[in-house]
């Protein structure tokens, strides 16, 4: 297997569920067979990310881009932007609004969604 992937290399796609909002998928289980996923998620300007969740994975968060608000069941409502990072347990609710500046996120979900 090769250690490095040229991310420049790698296409957006769609996410599943989330309108407009789309994802790059950097290393999964299917692919590396890591029992780990990560993945850049970009989310432009005005769309959201409604509430959800991830049954079997922790999600970690990490913008490198952007601003917008976040919603995490028994946290209440906090800013998103670079500088905040985020880790979600598995089984709880969640939701990114508010976007007012388009968000790049570094997304990790452990174990391994894909």
């Amino acid at each position: 297997m090769k250690p490095n992937i040229n991310v420049e290399e790698l296409t957006w796609q769609p996410h599943k569920t989330a309108k407009g909002v789309e994802i790059k998928l950097l290393i999964s289980k299917a692919v590396q067979g890591t029992d780990v996923t990560c993945l850049l998620v970009r989310i432009s300007r005005g769309l959201e990310v409604a509430e959800h969740i991830h049954e079997n994975s922790d999600d970690i968060l990490y913008p490198l881009s952007g601003k917008a608000r976040m919603w995490v069941e028994g946290s209440g409502e906090f800013s998103l932007e670079p500088g905040v990072i985020v880790r979600i347990p598995q089984g709880t609710k969640h939701r990114i609004y508010d976007v007012s500046e388009g968000l790049l996120i570094y997304d990790v979900f452990w174990p391994a969604l894909l």
